[in-house]
């Protein structure tokens, strides 16, 4: 793999930035020549007809400011007012509107998602309802698990969703918390002609375009997307680059059948920050400043990674409540992974920890050639029959998937000691990372079904089941091969068609993970574990374009931790209850508002361990709040003012609860003015994040061996769109 740092000559930074965007106006010359465009719908971003095969979707219309279908109790699509399930959308429109371009700020609106070891310039990992994600299987594109170990691109994704809770019918293996699914863009009915520019942090340089269009006959649609980022992060030292690419295409063979194609790579290098530890171990770091860089040797090297994503679906209509469908998509990464790491103080005998004057042991870390391969297919029929009186919305299907992970012996060498304050140059290592070799290997396969019978116009009962079938083997370690069980259930009454109440119940299975080093059983591959949730809710159209909701729930699942006898177990129950609250869409003409409230209870139980039974879970707040308001302002055409405030209670850091990280509230202001420029629409952008530039540790966690992570300070943001 190739390395873009410092050292590269003027000539390949200059062919690393074109690449991608000749490549892109390569294939839209080419459709072009197919023949002349022509305007069918009257919104210009309308995404072509055709229906999904994810298996959590919402769609939204682009004149409602609230998303109104959903996948996410399954395979069936229904009004998500009608479904059973907590889930939350942001639209390709609103991301642009804020300028986010990470996943990690969109989920800065969710108060059910909190970051979980989430390090600028290395993969953003979170939780939702206070348990963290699986990198492997908690993360979808249209659907299917893709590794989610770097930084996921929004570019060509239309819709960003959250299913919150247990989802073990919906998509198999995933932790309790939920699944983070992006919804691919597709090909728009009228020619999208895109391009945006911006300037942002200590001088990111950012620009981007977006093409799309049907021929002529609207047999074919294509939609392409491209970018290249410099990264200068606001921390200090965290440079970076970036070049992504996709395209998806549309062929409506006939009438009846319809044939979907997509792809996109994304080459991304940067310098990642570590976060801090705590002083003497015990205490929380002071004088800290959000732009402080601790891998900051003169040796450090970017953390570089690739993917690549190859999708393929074919779709047919047997007549007109009957449809099948199949898809396969192929997901690939690698990553060269290189930190100048801090850990501890050996002077102090601190194994966790800094020193009293901010002294702290580095070690070089390098991980080169690490790569994960995975597959995903998917074969499904869906449509409607009545039995008696009762109608029926029915899908059934197989599944399968086979992810492959390479990676070797790593580097992890002591190579000296520096200081949080005055940073002090230590030696390299001499050591190399050992032969890549295939070391995990996961296969699963599945049948599902699904049933949503509707009573009468107020009842109606949804009921799922999904056989599993999962083999995991790893070099070295023994296997294992199982078969199980999941399902959901869930009654859902109307007493008036805008508004819903729901009671449901629902199962999830994630994998077991391995003991580690040190304890009596390191390196053994525990079970899978089997969690359960119950939830109740109300949700309610009170207007075309507004939106409330709330939800009560509670999920069970089996603790795994180190033993009183230094034995890595799963035993004892992690219980989280909460509330969730919610508001979204155009409280009047000019006012548009988004709000999300979580209140979340997560306590260990039946542990056997004093110092970790009733204690609550880390990195998790009690509270947490967000609020989103945007007003079109009716004396200034074309200008739009925004605002959020955001608000978090504090969290445990340390597993016996004596630290605890305080609270914090961070607000930020924007505005949007359209205008135009010739012929050209032009909308100019400007957002200010942390206007009050505070300070507040955004991330705790022990994950790998504890650290703490600032949030960012106050950020300009400077945009300008141009839509010709």
């Amino acid at each position: 793999m190739t390395q873009v740092n410092s050292h590269h000559t003027h000539r390949q930074a200059i062919t690393l930035v074109l690449r991608p965007t000749l490549i892109a106006i390569a294939i839209a010359q080419l459709v072009c020549m197919q023949g002349a465009y022509a305007a069918a719908e009257p919104e210009n971003n309308a995404t072509a007809n055709s229906s999904s095969v994810q298996e959590v979707v919402v769609s939204g219309n682009k004149t409602s400011a609230k998303a109104d279908h959903t996948k996410a109790a399954g395979f069936i699509d229904e009004k998500l007012l009608d479904t059973p399930f907590s889930v939350n959308a942001w639209t390709a429109q609103q991301l642009q509107d804020l300028q986010i371009r990470l996943t990690t700020d969109v989920m800065k609106y969710d108060a059910s998602v909190n970051d979980a070891y989430n390090a600028v310039g290395y993969a953003e990992q979170f939780s939702i309802r206070g348990f963290a994600l699986d990198n492997e299987y908690s993360y979808r594109k249209d659907g299917f698990a893709i590794p989610a170990d770097g930084s996921i691109p929004l570019e060509n994704k239309e819709t960003v969703e959250v299913l919150k809770g247990i989802s073990g019918f919906q998509s198999g293996f995933a932790t309790p918390g939920g699944v983070i699914n992006y919804v691919t863009k597709r090909p728009t009915n009228k020619d999208l002609r895109s391009v945006t520019t911006s300037i942002s942090e200590r001088g990111t340089l950012y620009g981007t375009f977006d093409l799309g269009g049907m021929s002529s006959d609207k047999q074919f649609g294509y939609r392409i997307n491209a970018a290249e980022e410099r990264m200068r992060s606001y921390i200090i030292g965290a440079n970076g680059n970036r070049q992504f690419i996709s395209g998806a295409f549309d062929w409506h063979l006939s009438p009846q059948s319809l044939l979907q194609f997509d792809f996109d790579y994304q080459h991304r290098a940067q310098i990642s920050a570590p976060g801090f530890q705590l002083t003497n171990g015990t205490d929380l770091p002071r004088g800290i400043r959000a732009d402080m860089m601790l891998n900051n040797q003169p040796w450090s090297k970017p953390v570089d990674t690739t993917d690549s994503n190859i999708g393929l679906r074919y779709e047919y209509k047997l007549d007109n409540t009957w449809t099948a469908s199949v898809a396969i998509n192929k997901h690939d990464f690698k990553r060269n992974d290189y930190t100048a790491f801090p850990l501890g103080c050996g002077s102090a005998n601190l194994a966790s920890g800094y020193c009293a004057n901010g002294d702290y042991d580095v070690y070089d870390y390098q991980s080169a050639g690490e790569a994960k391969s995975s597959w995903g297919t998917q074969a499904l029929l869906n449509g409607k029959f009545t039995t008696g009186n009762f109608q029926h919305q029915f899908a059934t299907g197989l599944s399968s998937s086979q992810r492959k992970d390479f990676f070797g012996a790593y580097v992890y060498d002591f190579v000296g000691t520096s200081n949080v304050f005055k940073p002090v140059v230590v030696g390299q290592s001499s050591n190399t990372t050992g032969p890549v070799l295939l070391q995990r290997t996961d296969k699963e396969w599945s049948a599902f079904l699904q049933d949503a019978i509707s009573l009468n116009d107020a009842w109606t009962v949804h009921a799922g089941i999904r056989h599993l079938n999962i083999e995991r083997t790893q070099l070295g370690l023994s296997g294992y091969q199982h078969n199980y069980w999941v399902s959901n259930a869930a009654l859902v009454y109307k007493p008036v068609q805008n508004t819903s109440l729901y009671a449901s119940f629902a199962q999830g299975l994630e994998h077991g993970t391995i003991a580690p080093f040190g304890t009596n059983n390191q390196n053994q591959l525990l079970d899978p574990a089997k969690s359960k949730q119950i939830e109740m809710g109300f949700k309610s159209d009170v207007t075309r374009d507004l939106s409330v909701s709330a939800a009560v729930f509670r999920i069970q699942k089996p603790l795994q931790y180190i033993d009183s006898n230094n034995n890595y177990v799963q035993n004892g129950t992690a219980q989280h209850t909460g509330l969730e609250l919610s508001a979204s869409g155009k409280v009047t003409s000019q006012l548009t508002l988004s709000t999300s409230l979580t209140e979340l209870n997560a306590v260990q139980q039946d542990t056997g361990n004093a110092t970790l039974e009733g204690k609550r879970v880390l990195d998790v707040p009690k509270l947490k709040a967000t609020v989103y308001a945007d007003y079109a302002v009716a004396e200034v055409k074309g200008l739009n003012l925004n605002a959020s405030w955001q608000y978090s209670g504090n969290k445990a850091y340390t597993p016996d609860n004596s630290v605890i990280i305080p609270g914090y509230q961070v607000y930020n202001l924007g505005a949007r003015y359209v205008t135009r420029i010739g012929n050209t629409t032009t909308t100019l952008r400007f957002n200010v994040d942390n206007v009050l530039n505070k300070f507040y540790w955004r991330d705790a966690t022990q994950s790998l061996g504890g650290y703490l992570f600032p949030g960012s300070p106050r950020i300009y943001k400077l945009s300008a769109q141009f839509d010709f």
